[in-house]
């Protein structure tokens, strides 16, 4: 993270757009095209608003990772009862992400169970 960040900002300017990669039915992010490698999100959890909630919590708290572009870092992190997600940046122009749920195994270690 840049050592001149402010948290706060960055959390302001973000926006959860979402992905048709990462889902299996009609939503706010068109018609579903999930990639076979890719994780679905679950069908809970899709609230665009939520989402930005949860972006914007995380980046202030930190859980964010490198590098960072556009004045927003790529990945960012949210946990969710035992549920990891991570949010990737999509547009820097915007800081737009997209999100999906983690594996156990592909979690960061501060967020490892």
């Amino acid at each position: 993270m840049p050592a001149d960040a402010d948290l706060d900002a960055v959390a302001a300017r973000v926006s959860y757009r979402g992905s048709p990669e990462h889902k299996d039915m009609i939503t706010s992010a068109g018609m579903p095209r999930p990639r076979g490698d890719a994780s679905i999100c679950p069908r809970e959890y899709n609230d665009m608003e939520l989402a930005t909630g949860w972006l914007r919590s995380a980046i202030r708290a930190g859980s964010t990772g490198e590098p960072w572009e556009g004045g927003f870092p790529r990945y960012v992190w949210h946990r969710e009862w035992d549920t990891v997600f991570e949010a990737r940046l999509v547009n820097r122009g915007n800081g737009s992400y997209k999100g999906y749920p983690l594996k156990d195994r592909e979690r960061p270690p501060h967020l490892a169970v």
